[in-house]
């Protein structure tokens, strides 16, 4: 007896899937392509003592990576600060880079300690105060920032945070307690009369 048209057409599309689950059943796991490279972000040990200007600056622009490798984002953050300002290093590390970038200062600090690939801070623009092959501590001036580039609407500094080819968030580096604002304090329940 022959199946009538419509009814071939409705099991050719049932037939297929059964074929495709079953060819998934039988298929096994994925095959793995060698070990999973670690994300560079899940280890980032909070390592610096200190902000690289001033004692609690404003955070102009903050960290936003890029969707992929060379897409738009902002590979570090924007801190306030003045032409003439000292630039310090944010943790103990080894100096691996001091010149000019695309016509900025730039300084870079390999952080020790912190793992394979090292972690690596950079800062710009800065006139560079250290040569590479130093090693610098938590708090040593790196520098001096420099006059207003395009990069800033006003005065900042460019602080960054790589491991690897990866950019990471350099507030990262920050302990807590330097990332706060400071202790709570307790105010009288009513103001004094006047």
């Amino acid at each position: 007896m022959r199946t009538p048209h419509r009814a071939r057409i409705r099991s050719v599309p049932l037939l297929a899937l059964a074929t495709v689950l079953t060819s998934a059943a039988w298929a096994g796991p994925p095959a793995r392509r060698g070990p999973t490279p670690p994300d560079p972000a899940a280890a980032v040990p909070a390592v610096a003592r200190l902000w690289p200007v001033g004692t609690r600056p404003a955070v102009v622009r903050g960290w936003d990576p890029p969707e992929t490798p060379y897409g738009p984002g902002h590979r570090g953050v924007d801190l306030a600060a003045r032409p003439g300002d000292p630039v310090r290093a944010v943790a103990d590390g080894r100096v691996v880079f001091a010149g000019e970038v695309a016509g900025r200062g730039a300084v870079s600090v390999e952080l020790s300690g912190t793992g394979s690939p090292p972690l690596r801070t950079t800062y710009e623009p800065v006139r560079a105060s250290v040569h590479e092959g130093d090693a610098v501590s938590a708090g040593d001036v790196v520098g001096t920032l420099e006059a207003p580039a395009v990069h800033c609407l006003s005065t900042c500094l460019h602080w960054g945070l790589r491991r690897g080819a990866a950019y990471l968030d350099p507030l990262s580096l920050l302990p807590p307690w330097l990332l706060s604002r400071g202790p709570s304090r307790l105010l009288p329940l009513h103001a004094p009369a006047r």
